[in-house]
């Protein structure tokens, strides 16, 4: 879908800091991030809400989201959790028509800085950011099921 931002991200048209990328999702920096390491995980094939994904494509999408979590631990981000959020439909306050998988970095008592992060929403390094989580990736074990066995960007 050419009007879609994220299609425009795949298709390598419309600018985005790769954390990672393979045949099915690519996963990407958030350009307004609530905290360090907010990265987006979707799907490369346009859809715009759940009922549009088939459930491989989702089931694959939150096995990134949950690789790329550990991996903001790993990593020079030293996150203590995550919060792995997917608003589904306008109800839900999905704000782009594309299937996206929110991955938060959090600390422990990040409260304060967490709020003002959803105010102001501004990047933080996002070359660095990019290359802190494809090396808390690189430091997972892999598995034969891993969707996010390397760093392609």
């Amino acid at each position: 879908m050419k009007d879609c931002v994220f299609c425009r991200i795949v298709a390598g048209t419309a600018p985005a800091t790769k954390v990672y990328e393979d045949d099915t999702l690519c996963a990407f920096l958030d350009i307004r991030p609530i905290a360090r390491g907010h990265t987006l995980i979707i799907p490369k094939v346009h859809a715009a809400e759940l009922d549009a994904l088939d459930a491989d494509t989702g089931a694959h999408i939150f096995r990134a989201g949950h690789r790329l979590a550990l991996a903001m631990r790993r990593s020079t981000l030293a996150a203590d959790g995550a919060n792995l959020v997917m608003n589904d439909g306008k109800a839900a306050f999905q704000t782009v028509a594309h299937v996206h998988l929110h991955v938060v970095p959090r600390r422990h008592g990040d409260k304060l800085s967490f709020a003002k992060g959803l105010l102001l929403r501004r990047p933080h390094d996002p070359v660095g950011t990019a290359a802190a989580i494809r090396a808390g990736i690189a430091a997972l074990p892999t598995e034969d099921t891993d969707p996010v066995e390397g760093t392609q960007a």
